[in-house]
């Protein structure tokens, strides 16, 4: 078993922090893909959660800006409770940077895809690191995997995530990240905020499995996903494929 990291990539080179994370407020998050995402998650969790107002709806408290406001009822929510908000705009510039910084972009797919040799049959991967690895798996031609397992992934929305794909989607539709044979299981958590999209099929076609989960409080942990039975079987299907 191998783990790609490329979580470096995205730390400022010769800072240190004691926590970990950049000291960001609500007045680092920036215009465009990253106010959109931000807006995204807040009427997801929404939708999910009925102690979130969605947006356009006021509130007891008024918080000046959507991004504050966005972030306050964050905070409220089940899902984000208790996550510091440094993390969370943390998170925001994570995937901003990644689909429009190419450099890093490259780095992180030559991270994760260096660990997929000849021998490699099961590739799972959660949140972001589910772009990462799909975009990775589409550039290498006629590997061996057998079994691509995606946890609380993001791939499917629309216009911030899908649509800026490597290799790109045509005609609505993304490409297959290998050989026909591949089985891909996507799990989901119904109250997992950043996986906006559950069902992936109408983006990448009916041969996506798809499995709904429940992780409690943990809608999106990756602790949760991974030790959920349906993800387990997913990953013994692939390896016995072998």
């Amino acid at each position: 078993m191998a783990l790609g990291f490329y979580g470096d990539l995205f730390r400022p080179e010769g800072e240190r922090l004691a926590v970990g994370d950049p000291l960001l407020t609500a007045a680092d998050v920036q215009p465009g893909l990253e106010e959109d995402l931000l807006l995204a998650w807040w009427s997801e969790a929404a939708r999910v959660d009925p102690k979130v107002a969605p947006p356009g709806v006021d509130t007891l408290v008024r918080v000046p800006g959507s991004v504050q406001t966005a972030l306050w009822q964050l905070s409220r929510s089940t899902f984000f409770g208790g996550l510091a908000l440094r993390a969370l705009v943390f998170d925001l510039k994570q995937v901003r940077r990644y689909l429009q910084d190419q450099d890093l972009r490259k780095a992180a797919r030559a991270a994760v895809g260096k660990l997929i040799t000849g021998e490699t049959r099961v590739v799972v991967a959660h949140s972001l690191g589910s772009v990462v690895a799909y975009e990775a798996l589409a550039a290498i031609p006629g590997h061996q995997v057998r079994a691509l397992v995606t946890l609380g992934s993001p791939l499917g929305i629309g216009n911030l995530i899908f649509d800026r794909l490597d290799p790109a989607p045509g005609d609505g539709i993304g490409v297959w990240p290998g050989a026909d044979s591949l089985v891909w299981t996507n799990v989901a958590d119904r109250g997992d905020v950043v996986a906006l999209e559950k069902d992936l099929r109408p983006r990448f076609g009916s041969r996506v499995n798809n499995v709904l989960v429940h992780n409690g409080a943990h809608a999106h942990s990756a602790t949760a996903y991974l030790t959920a039975t349906q993800t387990g079987s997913a990953i013994a299907g692939g390896l016995r494929a072998c």
